[in-house]
């Protein structure tokens, strides 16, 4: 079944992509933080930063609101890859273990149900080691309009 969105006609893991680059080209965090889109198609993500000692919180871990944001993002990705301008709701996070300087994070995001204007997208973040660091789940709300031309 194919999914409605701004752009019938186009094809979805292209426009994904298109919508993605479009974002993160728009946005001051990613490229302030070095994010890379690694992969991203329709219902998925995958981004990846390396962590920097500006990223570290006073214990010398990666801090939290860094790996919530590079979830976040991979987050935005999905729920907005249909080309339909999306905002999130509402997010929660589980952090399952730490990050030390200089290790590439990388959070795989997959759309999981969507109704309407409201969507539900889990992401696993992870060390580049395969370590399992964190489990978010978002909750996201269509706006309506497009985020790119088509």
């Amino acid at each position: 079944m194919r999914k409605r969105s701004e752009g019938e006609g186009v094809d979805a893991n292209s426009l994904a992509r298109r919508v993605a680059d479009h974002m993160l080209a728009a946005e001051g965090t990613g490229p302030a933080w070095d994010l890379k889109i690694e992969d991203v198609r329709e219902d998925y993500a995958r981004v990846s930063m390396v962590v920097r000692a500006d990223m570290l919180n006073g214990h010398g871990f990666a801090h939290g609101g860094m790996i919530f944001a590079l979830a976040d993002s991979a987050f935005a990705y999905v729920c907005n890859g249909a080309n339909n301008a999306s905002v999130a709701a509402q997010a929660s996070i589980v952090f399952l273990d730490k990050v030390q300087e200089g290790e590439t994070l990388i959070a795989e995001a997959s759309e999981i149900a969507r109704e309407g204007r409201a969507g539900v997208t889990r992401v696993a973040v992870s060390a580049g080691d395969g370590r399992k660091v964190a489990e978010f789940t978002g909750y996201s709300r269509t706006l309506g309009g497009a985020v790119v031309e088509v």
